[in-house]
Parts: C-alpha cells; structure tokens; sequence
C-alpha cells in the first residue's frame, strides 16, 4: 500500500510540469454484480461520487487519475432468478478506490480549439480498492473490518466542452474485481458458509457523469 501511494505521488509531481490538465468531480450512482440479487449490469441503485484528475498528452490520449467512494447494496428479492427470490438474501456495504490509468478518444479532442467538439472515448488501468469483508451468518450477511483487493475498470463515455475550460462527460465504467468476496459469497476463513458461483468473480459498475475545469498552456502535439 505504501508503495502504492508512492507511485501516485511521484505521477503527480511529474505530471505537474506538463501543459495541460483537467481536474474535476464524477457523481453518479453504482451497482454490484455477483452472487446476490438482480444481475443486470447496469442498474444503478446507490450514489456514488469521487474526484478525477487528467494530464491530456495529446488530443487522442490522457493519463487518468481518480479517487471515487461509494455504497453499494443488493436484495435476492429483486433479481428474476425463482432460486434467488426464495432465498431472500440482502447486504449493503461500501467501497472507496484509487484508479491509475489511460483514457483515449476516438477522435482528436484538442482542448485548446474554441469551437464546440465532442468525441467518444474508452478508459481502463488498475483500481485499488477497500472494503467491508463479509461472511453468512444465521443467512444474514454481516460485514467485519475492511479489506483490500485490486480490480480492473472498462469505462466507455462520450463528452464534450460545453464552455470555454469546461468539459461534460457521461460515462459507464465496470469494473472486474480480483476478488470474490463483495457479497460475503466467498469468504477466506473456509470455515464460513460459502454460496454462489465460487468460480466467478464479482464486479461493480459505476454510472453518471464527470465535470472538469481544463487549465495549462497551449501544448505542442509534436510526434516524437
């Protein structure tokens, strides 16, 4: 974990000298996909909420940094499932992540340009994340202290500069977690009740938009 927080600093420090940046905020709503409730992939049902950071090396690719937190729940009784609903399993539980990556766009987004544009893009990188572990009790799932494990985010959007510094972007991004324990399904202790597909691990989707303010110097996309 520390050098995790290393790596960031120095990306900062780096970064810093380059020419152009966006910071900004993401608000939106998560939901989770494994072993209880509804399995469709996105059905927002919590908020989620975080803040972003881009460092745009030329107009088709940025390096992305992000720190997001959010809740997220799930309930047998709303998945189509008969073997789920009988069950009647329910959780909620929280989730906070730092995310390192790139982002690239479809078409050139120069940032520097007046005129109106928009383009579609796709993100991903590695996601650190925290959370509550948790196990089946007495068919209760109950959360103990937290945990970590590392996840990988696929995030498809579309944006645009809708004023001068100001860029909106709505976005979908799910993420494939390296761990099979967001619901209690799967916990370590092999003790513990285990339910679900052990073999499968689990995801969550966070959903909504991004609003950033963009600040540097006009940069010179030169090909190197």
């Amino acid at each position: 974990m520390y050098k995790l927080f290393n790596l960031i600093f120095l990306f900062f420090f780096f970064s810093m000298n380059a020419q152009i940046h966006e910071i900004g905020v993401f608000v939106g709503g998560s939901n989770y996909i494994g072993d209880v409730g509804s399995t469709t992939y996105i059905a927002p049902n919590e908020l989620a909420m975080g803040i972003l950071y881009k460092w745009n090396k030329n107009p088709r690719l940025a390096y992305r940094f992000s720190l997001n937190g959010a809740y997220y729940s799930a309930n047998d009784l709303d998945s189509d499932e008969p073997s789920r609903n009988q069950r009647g399993y329910h959780f909620r539980n929280s989730i906070k992540e730092v995310s390192l990556g790139l982002e690239f766009n479809f078409f050139d987004f120069n940032l520097h340009e007046v005129k109106m544009k928009y383009t579609p893009y796709v993100h991903s990188g590695l996601n650190y994340l925290r959370f509550r572990d948790s196990y089946l009790k007495s068919n209760n799932i109950v959360t103990e202290q937290r945990t970590g494990a590392f996840a990988i985010p696929m995030t498809l959007g579309i944006k645009s500069n809708v004023f001068p510094h100001v860029i909106l972007a709505l976005e979908v991004g799910a993420r494939y977690t390296f761990t099979d324990n967001l619901d209690g399904s799967n916990p370590k202790d092999g003790a513990l009740m285990k339910f679900g597909n052990i073999n499968n691990n689990d995801w969550y989707v966070f959903s909504g938009v991004t609003l950033t303010y963009t600040f540097g110097n006009k940069p010179c996309y030169c090909a190197e």
